[in-house]
């Protein structure tokens, strides 16, 4: 028998009889995880999730009436995520932990000498140490407390992916500390702050920190209270939350010496000497409105450098720029009690057209999901019409399903 068969058919043997010893295994309820345990002592937990995003997309070019035409769009399927989540707690509850793994060619991509030349399997290692009343201080990598869609998870999105804004602009993850903190004035007047300092070029790099630092800083008003089960940070209004429910937030990031196009995003700017560095801010205005399954969510990003055009030490350019602009997003939708509901959502992006010459792309989308389990099991599509005073207008279709046991 085929080696490879006997140790399968050991492990299978194994498993059984540990499980038998138990007795019938019992796994969570669907959306709970596939197992939730804690030590014998209570010292320790673990939470396993596992999720997937099966997406199918189509686009076509709607310029001179060609959007009639099949033939001349594109079609594809894809595994858009798949991911496995671990999370819990280790010698105390006030020290949690979150470990998430990317297992999709769409989440591993972006292999470079700057990550070993090995795919970027880590999205979230961190530490979460709750060590003073309201103070909370994490470590590792982790997303920065940036734009509010982009902090949502990919899985509790109300459309079918992020719009136009956080794909340009977005602080997305890094390694460091973040300090966090909270306090309510009066009875419902809740104010949160969050400041964190990391290296300032994205997740899983191992060659060291290259140019300066980056630091961040949000502060987040909620007049009415907190929002029933962290609904500021979930699409669509799935509680359908009994009062109004308001979030007023900012960010602020200041990247020093960066030397990616997009502050800690984007290609490296390499030149003669080792690479180009530049300041780079970041600033983030975004507010989120629930109430009886009404949601509207709006953003505004503007991102700034001190030396935006890459050069050489000779004067010479290399052809990278730093993406600087403005943005805005603005989307909303309703859900009904059936738990179908419809979204929308405008996006204006407009890049600096001194310096970098792509015009303003207006997009507008329309979205249509059936949420059966919540986010947990849900099937969302929507059509978007983009309009680009540069390129040729696209229209683009996409249909996809999650499930998030």
């Amino acid at each position: 028998m085929n080696i490879k068969l006997k140790a399968a058919g050991l492990f299978l043997l194994f498993t059984t009889m540990i499980f038998s010893q138990e007795g019938e295994v019992k796994a969570p309820k669907f959306g709970k995880g596939i197992f939730n345990i804690v030590g014998k002592d209570s010292t320790w937990s673990m939470k396993m999730a596992f999720r997937m995003q099966l997406l199918s997309a189509a686009n076509w070019d709607a310029s001179n009436d060609q959007i009639n035409h099949i033939q001349n769009g594109t079609h594809g399927f894809m595994v858009r995520r798949s991911r496995i989540k671990l999370d819990g707690f280790v010698y105390d509850p006030q020290f949690e932990y979150k470990v998430e793994l990317g297992l999709s060619n769409s989440d591993m991509s972006g292999t470079s000498v700057y990550t070993a030349n090995t795919p970027r399997y880590i999205m979230d290692a961190v530490v979460m140490w709750n060590f003073y009343k309201n103070l909370t201080l994490w470590a590792g990598q982790t997303k920065l407390p940036g734009n509010v869609e982009r902090v949502i998870s990919s899985a509790n999105l109300q459309l079918v992916d992020r719009s136009l804004l956080n794909g340009v602009f977005n602080i997305d993850r890094d390694m460091g500390v973040q300090l966090r903190h909270h306090f309510t004035l009066g009875t419902n007047f809740l104010i949160r702050e969050k400041v964190a300092f990391s290296q300032g070029e994205g997740r899983n790099v191992v060659t060291g920190n290259l140019g300066g630092n980056m630091y961040t800083a949000r502060i987040e008003v909620l007049p009415f209270g907190s929002f029933t089960k962290d609904g500021d940070y979930s699409g669509s209004d799935l509680v359908r939350e009994p009062k109004p429910k308001l979030s007023l937030a900012s960010t602020y990031d200041f990247n020093n010496k960066a030397v990616r196009t997009r502050s800690n995003q984007g290609t490296y700017m390499v030149n003669d000497i080792g690479y180009h560095e530049t300041d780079i801010t970041t600033l983030f205005v975004d507010a989120v409105f629930k109430y009886k399954g009404f949601s509207f969510m709006g953003e505004y990003a503007n991102r700034d450098a001190d030396d935006p055009i890459a050069k050489n030490s000779d004067g010479t350019l290399t052809g990278d720029i730093v993406q600087i602009g403005d943005a805005l997003n603005l989307q909303g939708g309703y859900l009904f009690k059936n738990n179908y509901e419809v979204a929308f959502r405008y996006t204006n992006l407009e890049l600096d057209k001194n310096i970098i010459n792509k015009g303003i792309q207006e997009q507008y989308t329309l979205g249509l999901s059936k949420f059966i389990v919540g986010h947990k099991l849900k099937v969302q599509t929507d059509v978007s019409y983009l309009a680009d005073t540069y390129r040729s207008d696209k229209v683009t279709w996409r249909l996809q399903l999650d499930v998030h046991f």
